[in-house]
């Protein structure tokens, strides 16, 4: 695996994410309160090894990589999925919308909720320590949201896109992808995102709206065996 993407977790917290990273050289994660995301160097033994010390009894710990996920020892698995990895064709143009507003400390809770409801993917109270995040409020309640997550040299994920199932079918989650498409793309990076293989719906929005699959994602939890 050579492309940034392949592993991007690891090419995340060794580079532009450094500063979240816990760990050795050999692996990393993020602090589990803000994402769950863990990554080894490599696939050798000691990397492994080194992987498995990591998380506390109580902690999930995720994995997603372009190429095989090894087994790790005294671990089992709670989540084994297919991805994709998709990235935009060209930069997004930025625009503007009276009704989306900057997400902020205050707001965590909503976010929480909005996304245990939705599932999106693994996402914290903290989750806003990657990168902003934007959404919609509709008579007080956060019913549309969208931000960004990991990131390498050049690239920025864009991450916990989700609108409430009271307001799907009009329109906001679309408006939300292309605004913090926008947003990423104004600050000279190339957005990329994933979605479960077997979402096609999700897939083929994506690709309506300007993204191109790039590579396959195995995609892992785990957590340690009692």
């Amino acid at each position: 695996m050579t492309h940034l993407l392949d592993r991007p977790a690891w090419n995340a917290l060794a580079t532009v994410h450094s500063a979240f990273a816990e760990g050795t050289p050999r692996a990393k994660r993020y602090a589990p309160s803000i994402v769950p995301f863990a990554a080894m160097q490599d696939d050798t033994s000691e990397s492994i090894a080194a992987i498995t010390v990591l998380p506390l009894a109580s902690e999930n710990m995720a994995l997603v990589e372009a190429g095989p996920i090894p087994a790790l020892p005294g671990f089992e698995t709670i989540i084994d999925a297919t991805l994709v990895q998709m990235l935009a064709d060209k930069p997004f143009e930025r625009i503007e919308d009276p009704r989306i507003v900057k997400l902020g400390e205050e707001d965590a809770a909503d976010m929480l909720a909005l996304a245990t409801l939705t599932k999106p993917g693994p996402f914290t109270l903290k989750a806003q320590s990657l990168g902003t995040f934007w959404g919609i409020s509709i008579d007080g309640r956060l019913v549309a949201m969208g931000g960004q997550r990991m990131r390498q040299p050049g690239f920025a994920e864009l991450s916990g896109l989700c609108v409430h199932p009271d307001c799907q079918g009009k329109g906001l989650g679309k408006l939300m992808l292309r605004f913090v498409a926008g947003e990423i793309s104004a600050g000279g990076e190339t957005v990329y995102l994933h979605a479960y293989k077997h979402n096609e719906g999700a897939v083929g929005l994506y690709r309506s709206l300007g993204f191109a699959i790039r590579s396959d994602m195995n995609f892992r939890v785990v957590k340690r065996k009692d």
